[in-house]
């Protein structure tokens, strides 16, 4: 590693770290601030507020705003370097525009890596006493509250609840059904169905239940009272608020997996997140190239100008990446398309700054 190389990391990196716990304190202050209440009406002493909640936000956001907290550095530290005429120099000693690049790079893979491993297994492990905390102190207490409600509980087995009191652990107005190809072999139907916590299994009150033959005959009866297990818990009628947040890459895979395996529609949001993950550290080094292009190149209209020009795109990128989660959620778009879209729209335009910029 050159001379050039290791000042232009030491900058780089000091500068990254600065801009993240800057950004990052800001956030936590003002979040403390409109939260207050909140912990004040649960007699939460700041002690405990800060280690249950704020070190794992702080760890939250610290990934979550990677992406522009590293543009922003950028950005500063080239606008500085090229108002010094630093730049200037450094290419007049033969050193082409690609090789002054190379340290931004390396800086960037470096920071990616590490945020990549950070926002698979760190920042889940760590959102899971976050998210808990939040649902404990400072959200509403959850009501399920969706109807007409299908789950897939097996290969051949479908069953369906008309709504759940997710309180007391209990549906209305369930039907179980069980088919061969298309072809309907069984059917339960009863008033309602409740969780047994005790044996782990539902209960059908008030059932009948049918079983067709193959040569076309029925065979009914009813009762008071039948007992089942079903791959079906109580949990998945419970808040999944931030759910996505809390679980690990392999573990976030493997719910994505087993709801599909249920029948369950609509996983842009978990899908979009695993997607994101992958997309992030890519970013980072997109936006790093993209900042240098943006600020390497000295203005009349002083530092002050290409920093501020970088907050704009920095923004512009974090609300894209915000619309393409919507967009996902609403399953209007591939997840995945919607996790990479905002990479693929800044690589262009990376590429379209690098190109305008006097080497």
């Amino acid at each position: 590693m050159k001379l050039l190389d290791k000042y232009i990391l030491k900058k780089f990196f000091k500068t990254f770290i600065f801009v993240v716990l800057l950004l990052n304190i800001i956030v936590c202050i003002v979040d403390y601030t409109e939260k207050q209440d909140d912990f004040l009406k649960h007699g939460l002493d700041f002690g405990y507020v800060f280690s249950e909640y704020y070190v794992n936000l702080f760890i939250h956001w610290v990934n979550t705003l990677s992406p522009l907290s590293i543009f922003i550095a950028v950005v500063f530290l080239t606008a500085r370097l090229a108002s010094h005429t630093e730049i200037v120099a450094i290419l007049s000693n033969g050193v082409s525009y690609q090789r002054f690049l190379a340290p931004y790079f390396v800086g960037a893979t470096i920071v990616g890596l590490v945020i990549f491993g950070l926002l698979g297994w760190v920042v889940p492990n760590s959102s899971k006493t976050r998210v808990a905390f939040e649902i404990k102190y400072l959200k509403s207490p959850y009501y399920f509250n969706e109807r007409d409600i299908h789950y897939r509980v097996s290969d051949s087995t479908y069953l369906y609840v008309e709504s759940y009191n997710n309180r007391i652990k209990r549906g209305y107005r369930p039907t179980l059904e069980t088919f061969d190809g298309n072809k309907l072999l069984e059917k339960i139907s009863a008033n309602r169905i409740q969780w047994d916590s005790t044996n782990q299994e539902w209960t059908f009150d008030k059932y009948e239940k049918y079983i067709f033959n193959a040569d076309g005959s029925q065979k009914y009866s009813k009762g008071n009272s039948l007992k089942m297990k079903l791959n079906l818990e109580p949990k998945y009628f419970e808040s999944k608020y931030a759910l996505h947040e809390t679980l690990t890459n392999p573990e976030l895979s493997e719910y994505i997996e087993k709801e599909k395996s249920r029948g369950v529609g609509n996983l842009g949001v978990y899908e979009n997140a695993l997607y994101e993950r992958y997309a992030y550290p890519f970013a980072i080094i997109i936006l790093t190239l993209m900042g240098v292009c943006v600020s390497s190149v000295k203005s009349r209209h002083g530092s002050g100008f290409l920093i501020a020009v970088g907050f704009i795109l920095a923004f512009v990128y974090l609300l894209m990446v915000l619309m393409s989660r919507a967009i996902a959620e609403a399953d209007t778009l591939s997840p995945f398309l919607a996790a990479w879209l905002p990479n693929i729209i800044f690589f262009f335009v990376t590429i379209y700054l690098y190109l305008r910029v006097q080497k």
